[in-house]
């Protein structure tokens, strides 16, 4: 865990409609992967924390009510390492199958926000901001790696995504 003296980290949030159970064979290559990438996530430059329960991730924590739903939480140092860590190795070949193993929703299904050092969000907090996004569009409320906001910010910052890996919002 990397320590920040920083007065606030970023939390992002992502959930997923599986388009087959979490024990199936179509999703065998996706859960198995779990582990070797959280792994390196947990060791990246400017990583903080993530949200998992005993298993070690966080596929049964429920969220939004729907037992189709898996949610992903974690807190960064800032959005610069979120990205570094998102589209490059192992991290970055799941994003790009993400169609074989979960449903393609027009919604927004992932979210950012500042938070206090060491402050660790919940998921009620995570759906509430995703919620806003999904009503307000990117706001310093809640917002995503194409349209952020710096924390304290009121203007957004237009951020670079790679061509079909980031949300569409």
């Amino acid at each position: 865990m990397t320590l920040s003296t920083a007065a606030y980290e970023l939390a992002q949030a992502n959930i997923a409609r599986l388009k087959f159970p979490l024990d199936s064979p179509e999703l065998k290559y996706f859960v198995d992967a779990l582990d070797p990438v959280n792994a390196v996530a947990d060791a990246a430059e400017g990583f903080v924390w993530r949200l998992q329960s005993d298993s070690g991730n966080a596929t049964g924590i429920p969220v939004l009510g729907d037992e189709w739903l898996v949610i992903n939480m974690s807190v960064w140092r800032d959005t610069n390492a979120l990205t570094a860590f998102m589209y490059q190795g192992q991290h970055r070949e799941l994003l790009a199958r993400r169609r074989e193993w979960f449903e393609r929703v027009e919604e927004a299904m992932a979210t950012l926000w500042w938070v206090p050092a060491g402050h660790r969000p919940t998921v009620a907090e995570a759906e509430a901001r995703l919620l806003h996004l999904r009503a307000n569009g990117p706001t310093a409320y809640a917002f995503t790696l194409r349209t952020s906001f710096p924390a304290g910010a009121s203007a957004p910052v237009l951020g670079e995504v790679p061509e079909g890996l980031g949300c569409g919002v």
